[in-house]
């Protein structure tokens, strides 16, 4: 997936949830500015684990974020 089409699509699919970003990372058990940097492309790459819990907060699979 090229430069921050990840962060993208996750944020837009928070915000479809109308998750802010302090609850969607309580859901997903991660740090707030964990999630930021990865929505705003800073952290460029996550690992497998980090990407299934933010699939799973987000009710998606993992395919479904990085296709």
């Amino acid at each position: 997936m090229e430069n921050n089409q990840l962060g993208l699509k996750i944020r837009k699919l928070r915000q479809k949830l109308e998750l802010s970003k302090d609850n969607f990372a309580r859901k997903a058990d991660m740090a707030y500015t964990t999630l930021t940097k990865i929505e705003t492309g800073v952290i460029k790459k996550s690992s497998v684990f980090v990407v299934s819990k933010i699939a799973k907060a987000l009710n998606v699979t993992i395919e479904d974020l990085i296709k």
